[in-house]
């Protein structure tokens, strides 16, 4: 199936620079992976760690429209700690490309496991999509929840329901 564009749709003065404009914002938004990911020795914590509610906002690969929503990001730490702003910066580092919600929800764990080697990671992203909004079943209140568990919290029931307690509150 072909779609007809008008040619008049083009033509307007408000999307002469459009590709341009769509170009610079992508240079902008996708050059967010040169941060330092700041660790220390960890002073003997060996309970969660947990930064929740930490806005994003991502484009679906699919149709390339917003998703956005928040990310809740928490570890169990081993030997190493890191700086508490560093994981909303892997959720903007990973987020800042053209992404599906579980593909960002798996990169964040696994950067946080690549880095730390903690105990144990769980991330879990709830997320509008604009694509469900305002094409196809067009559901605008709908909420996509995706989950990435690695090390205690892929074995432990008690780790998982301490963290979604947590969030919750």
């Amino acid at each position: 199936m072909q779609i007809e564009i008008p040619d008049e749709l083009f033509s307007a003065e408000e999307l002469r620079n459009t590709p341009d404009r769509i170009k610079r914002f992508l240079q902008e938004w996708q050059n967010k992976d040169d941060f330092k990911f700041t660790m220390f020795d960890n002073p003997g914590y060996d309970q969660m760690i947990l930064l929740k509610s930490i806005e994003f906002g991502s484009l679906c690969s699919h149709h390339l429209l917003p998703f956005t929503g928040f990310a809740h990001v928490g570890y169990i730490p081993d030997k190493k700690i890191c700086g508490i702003s560093k994981l909303a910066r892997v959720v903007d580092m990973f987020a800042s490309r053209p992404q599906v919600q579980e593909r960002l929800t798996q990169q964040i764990a696994d950067f946080i496991v690549q880095q730390l080697n903690p105990i144990g990671v769980m991330v879990v992203l709830e997320a509008q999509h604009e694509c469900m909004r305002i094409r196809g079943v067009k559901k605008a209140n709908s909420v996509m929840v995706t989950s990435a568990l690695k090390g205690l919290f892929k074995k432990d029931e008690k780790a998982r329901l301490e963290f979604m307690g947590l969030i919750r509150k």
